[in-house]
């Protein structure tokens, strides 16, 4: 049993709109759950403001205090500690930067 020109289309034809109901089918349920991940999103930060004010800076475990940029962006100054840490080969929380401050 052979299979004519037009039985290939239309299976072929059939295949892809059932691949295509699929992704159309995925896509409603990627929106439905986005419009109720953004209503918990909403409501979200009323109650972590009226939790309690943060007082004094709060620094990631094994952070060695406060770092002050001078003409440096954030960027540049994460590169740039990584560059030292990955150099001496030590672990970066264990090193103390004080401060950062680009030379012209």
């Amino acid at each position: 049993m052979t299979m004519t020109i037009a039985d290939a289309l239309l299976y072929s034809l059939l295949g892809m709109a059932v691949v295509f109901f699929a992704l159309v089918l995925l896509i409603l349920i990627i929106c439905i759950m986005n419009v109720f991940k953004k209503k918990e999103v909403k409501a979200a930060p009323a109650v972590a403001a009226a939790a309690a004010p943060i007082a004094e800076p709060v620094y990631a475990p094994g952070t060695a205090g406060e770092l002050k940029l001078y003409d440096t962006d954030e960027r540049d100054a994460a590169m740039l500690m990584a560059i030292v840490a990955d150099t001496l080969g030590a672990p970066l929380n264990e090193l103390r930067f004080k401060s950062i401050r680009e030379l012209k």
